[in-house]
């Protein structure tokens, strides 16, 4: 991962957060000590217990470096920040396909918090990018591999 900034709420940064302390005093205790047992059966050559512990070592730690990269680069969207006239990031939205009639709620998220089955979707997703800056009322192309959806947003919160 490059040092590139980081868009997190404070529901992502707070998550985030959380991932770190719990990899870092909860996780890091359990594979050591699964590696302490593993180690007591012997020859670790042929330890597959051994070898799942150490990857799972390599795993966590590959993890805490990435945490701790993204929320040095962080750059975190305050609640008082999300203006409900113009989509950005942090803003619930509720958009109308406008060829089928139905309509989705999506909150925009930056990339590192985005859960689509949740209905938060990237600032650098399709949607995401198709509707940021725009306002209610307006209506947007979507480009998606099959083909241009148009949205209408019908209402903008925080």
């Amino acid at each position: 991962m490059s040092d590139k900034e980081v868009i997190l709420t404070q529901d992502g940064l707070k998550k985030l957060e959380d991932e770190l302390e719990n990899l870092k005093s909860v996780k890091r205790r359990e594979v050591a000590e699964r590696i302490k047992v593993a180690i007591g059966y012997g020859d670790i050559s042929e330890n597959s217990e051994y070898e799942d512990a150490k990857n799972e070592q390599a795993f966590i730690e590959g993890r805490i470096i990435t945490l701790e990269k993204m929320l040095r680069n962080a750059r975190i969207i305050n609640n008082d920040d999300i203006n409900t006239d113009i989509i950005g990031v942090g803003n619930t939205v509720l958009v109308e396909d406008l060829e089928f009639g139905d309509t989705m709620e999506y909150t925009i998220v930056g990339s590192a918090e985005s859960d689509p089955l949740n209905n938060k979707i990237s600032n650098e997703s399709p949607v995401g990018k198709a509707i940021i800056g725009k306002q209610k009322g307006s209506v947007v192309d979507v480009n998606v591999p099959a083909g241009v959806i148009q949205y209408k947003i019908v209402d903008i919160k925080k």
